[in-house]
């Protein structure tokens, strides 16, 4: 019986109240931003019981070979996101996974044991990394911008709620072997060791440009057209040499390869605005990262489906996907079939509609302390620009740490990625390696990057992209809203992912 996962939780785990619509701060812990702590505290609670429970029914094999009626869509692996989506929109969603656990590839992995596990090192952690229950160590690193669209996706659905998080606590650039701070306000650049006195004024005066720009306010161009102007012209407008072009665009504007500089500046400008507002909402960085890791978003976004309906079944096998005259008609798993009018997956379910687009190197890497030059920072950002190291593409990396209840007290965690260029990944990404030392463990996973070879419009299969080797979701949001474009025919609108006012369901008092 396809009955909704929400009669396994008690009433109050999903307990909120229904009154007017409006969008909740952010949680964040005492002592990140006066005034913002969340009233939602996290402990071993909602989530942990949700996901047994979860996994009890995918145990009960509850498919049946039947036509379930309506608009069905059926969802696969991590696209969690677009679960809660379309169920906040009317569909019916049963969302199937073959892993025991939320997320897929974008989930956290716990105990620190299973880590091990997974990268086949059977010796297991020492002593010395505490409890391992106290580990969750994200697969795929990813922050949050603070004004970006993952975070209006929250805010919207009130998923919020069931999340608390903190301000990430630096952005960094890499120059000539060190690390700088990412000046992304007047005065920050007048500050700021990466430029010349006299460069810092031409900066400074760019920033303004930039700040004061209205593409619907002509009078806000000084002479650039958003249209048709190039970026490389908008930065010889101002006389910005190498250096700073290349924290502006890949810091700032966060593009992975240089290919921006010639494209009309209106994207790239909007880019600098976004980080910009995000820096402006919290002061010490633009990025957010939820406590315990980045595996409960997708827990957050399954309990907003399973509000509205849908059906959730972990630990599930998918053995086919049935087509009848080109379009997929229902999944088969162990025996039996979910029948279904469109299905969303990742592209391991559906090896033949995807062409392979490149490989992402990740190494997670254990440390006994923070990683030099960032001020003993907890958490930071940092880029490698491209041109800093005679590369086609940038490298990454983002730390955590036992402040996000991610490690074991006094541990963090940082991950180093980039796009694969040559047959040696490992040593493409020693740049960022050499920040991070001494190195307690490495965890060294290379991936292939997928990419639809069609639009699903004909099949009703849409498949999602790879994960790149960017450490924010701005590209994982883009990747949602093309596809709900291509589902639903019409635009992505933020206003279509409201609760509805009067919609209780599974969430009234007992």
């Amino acid at each position: 019986m396809l009955s909704s996962l929400f009669t396994f939780l008690p009433s109050k785990v999903m307990r909120g109240s229904h009154g007017q619509m409006k969008c909740p701060p952010l949680h964040f812990q005492p002592g990140d931003q006066p005034g913002m702590e969340g009233a939602v505290r996290r402990g071993q609670g909602p989530s942990r019981f949700a996901v047994s429970a979860l996994g009890w029914r995918a145990r009960q094999g509850c498919l049946g070979d039947r036509e379930v009626g309506g608009q069905w869509t059926l969802l696969l692996a991590q696209e969690c996101i677009l679960s809660g989506i379309m169920s906040v929109n009317g569909k019916k969603v049963l969302h199937m996974d073959r892993n025991p656990y939320y997320g897929g590839e974008s989930s956290s992995i716990t105990p620190l044991e299973e880590l091990y596990k997974r990268f086949q090192l059977l010796e297991g952690p020492p002593e010395a990394m505490g409890r391992g229950r106290d580990w969750n160590v994200d697969l795929i690193p990813k922050f949050l911008m603070a004004n970006g669209q993952l975070v209006k996706m929250l805010l919207y659905t009130e998923v919020t709620r069931y999340l608390d998080f903190k301000v990430v606590e630096g952005s960094f650039v890499y120059k000539g072997g060190k690390i700088y701070k990412v000046p992304s306000t007047e005065t920050e650049a007048l500050a700021s060791n990466l430029m010349g006195m006299f460069e810092k004024r031409r900066f400074r005066k760019f920033l303004v440009f930039v700040a004061n720009f209205d593409e619907n306010d002509p009078k806000t161009f000084e002479g650039v057209d958003p249209q048709s102007t190039s970026m490389r012209d908008v930065y010889r407008k101002f006389d910005l040499g190498q250096d700073v072009i290349d924290f502006t665009g890949h810091a700032l504007a966060l593009y992975r390869t240089d290919d921006y500089l010639d494209q009309p500046c209106l994207e790239t400008i909007n880019r600098i605005k976004l980080y910009s507002e995000s820096l402006a909402r919290y002061g010490k960085s633009p990025y957010l990262y939820p406590l315990y890791g980045l595996g409960e978003l997708p827990q957050g976004f399954a309990r907003l489906s399973a509000i509205y309906g849908g059906t959730y079944m972990l630990n599930k096998p998918v053995d086919d996907i049935i087509m009848e005259n080109g379009k997929v008609v229902g999944v088969k798993s162990e025996g039996e079939v979910a029948r279904c009018k469109q299905l969303i997956c990742d592209p391991s379910y559906v090896p033949d509609r995807v062409r392979k687009a490149g490989q992402v190197i990740r190494i997670i890497c254990i440390l006994s302390h923070p990683i030099k030059n960032t001020n003993d920072a907890n958490s930071c950002q940092i880029i490698i620009p491209q041109n800093q190291v005679n590369r086609k593409s940038d490298i990454y990396v983002c730390m955590i740490s036992y402040a996000h209840n991610v490690a074991a007290q006094g541990k963090y965690i940082a991950i180093a990625s980039t796009t694969v260029e040559t047959a040696e990944p490992e040593k493409e990404v020693e740049p960022a390696l050499e920040l991070l030392e001494p190195i307690d463990q490495k965890f060294v996973a290379i991936s292939d990057l997928y990419e639809p070879v069609d639009d699903g419009s004909e099949s009703q299969v849409f498949c999602s992209c790879s994960y790149d080797a960017t450490t924010h979701f701005e590209t994982t949001c883009n990747d949602i809203k093309d596809i709900y474009k291509r589902m639903v025919g019409s635009a992505f609108d933020f206003e279509n992912m409201k609760r509805k006012q009067n919609d209780v369901f599974g969430e009234a008092d007992q």
